[in-house]
């Protein structure tokens, strides 16, 4: 099949972008690694009037500390995610998260930005975003905005993105060198979709307890999901495979996402629970193997 007809308009700055989008609004789609836009195009399910192209924007391409926190551009490919030291040294659960997406072929074209604008809640960006307290940045024509991650998913393929808006940048807080982190995913087959995963990163007080907990979901509902109640559960307890497994079914009354082709709810209930106490326990040993570095 064939795209439907529109406008290609191939920016050279951020500016230029944002004044296109401004001018085309929401009759306009951004083309960053197109993995899942030009399938969207062929099939005919999006009708954009213009089409503008990001990938010649050096300035979405970098990767960047800046004090404590990780910036990464938004059109950085996803298998730099994995190969870059200092995304390793700084947020070590996104290479964990990246390796998952798709193939090696998709991750060398699709994009940070693409993935996180595309609101997939079943990806695996979105759902790091969200466990990692990350701020989305957006350009419009009049001023550069952020956006907490957990409010910037606000349904399925639905994000805060205003139609003039382009998201340029997301910053990651520094993960402190002593915190573990664990990402799972459950997928029919390696590089499918997930039909659930768990992201968690967590710390240990002196005495061995859970002095900190984040944990993040997805596949469960229409936006990755915080799981506060998991985190509330584990927060001063001992990190035993007994109390994880408890604190894991607080997930569960959280999975709203219906039967599929793919899986039951049903499934995916007793998934959501099975990630995230497994995600939490690959998290324990890090933090473990941290601790005794010292």
């Amino acid at each position: 099949m064939k795209p439907p007809p529109f406008t290609y308009c191939d920016p050279e700055s951020v500016d230029e972008a944002v004044a296109l989008k401004s001018e085309y609004g929401g009759d306009s789609l951004v083309l960053a690694g197109g993995q899942s836009l030009l399938p969207l195009l062929t099939m005919r399910l999006a009708r954009p009037a213009a089409l503008i192209d990001i990938n010649e924007i050096g300035d979405l391409r970098k990767i960047e500390r800046r004090a404590d926190t990780l910036e990464v551009g938004a059109g950085v490919r996803q298998y730099e995610l994995e190969d870059h030291s200092l995304v390793g040294e700084l947020v070590p659960l996104l290479p964990d998260a990246t390796g998952y997406i798709g193939h090696i072929e998709i991750r060398h074209r699709g994009t940070v930005g693409g993935s996180l604008a595309h609101a997939d809640p079943a990806a695996e960006l979105p759902c790091t975003a969200v466990a990692l307290d990350a701020t989305v940045v957006v350009r419009g024509p009049s001023d550069t905005r952020t956006i907490e991650a957990r409010d910037f998913f606000q349904g399925r393929m639905i994000t805060a993105l205003a139609p003039h808006e382009i998201l340029v940048a997301v910053r990651y807080p520094v993960t402190p060198w002593a915190a573990g982190h664990g990402f799972v995913e459950v997928a029919r087959r390696v590089g499918d979709m997930a039909l659930v995963g768990a992201a968690a990163v967590l710390s240990l007080d002196e005495a061995g307890r859970f002095a900190s907990v984040s944990v993040a979901v997805s596949g469960v509902s229409d936006t990755p999901v915080r799981a506060f109640a998991v985190e509330a559960a584990l927060i001063g307890e001992a990190p035993t495979e007994e109390n994880i497994a408890r604190a894991a079914e607080e997930i569960v009354p959280w999975v709203t996402s219906e039967d599929s082709l793919h899986a039951t709810g049903a499934y995916r209930r007793h998934l959501g629970s099975v990630v995230v106490r497994r995600a939490v326990i690959a998290a324990v040993a890090r933090a473990r193997e941290r601790s005794d570095a010292k």
